[in-house]
């Protein structure tokens, strides 16, 4: 069984992509709940979580991906675990 990775490492993923606070609510965001969160930025999204984790999300999981608690779900189909 894989070890779960620091929920950091997703929430900084993120922050980075979006150019917001770590300090922000990370974990309530949704797909347009903040301005950032447009469809060239959840591509970027996209290519960040693929590039750190290691990971290949099918379209469906692209399209579907419209929260952080989703994108955490969406890592979890793929092996992945995140501590608290």
């Amino acid at each position: 069984m894989t070890a779960a990775k620091p929920i950091s490492t997703l929430k900084t993923v993120f922050a980075e992509t979006f150019g917001i606070s770590p300090d922000t609510d990370i974990e309530s965001l949704q797909y347009r709940s903040i301005p950032q969160w447009d469809s060239v930025a959840h591509m970027r999204l996209v290519n960040s979580l693929e590039t750190t984790f290691d990971v290949m999300l099918s379209t469906e999981q692209v399209l579907g991906m419209n929260s952080f608690q989703r994108a955490r779900e969406i890592l979890s189909e793929h092996g992945l675990q995140f501590d608290a």
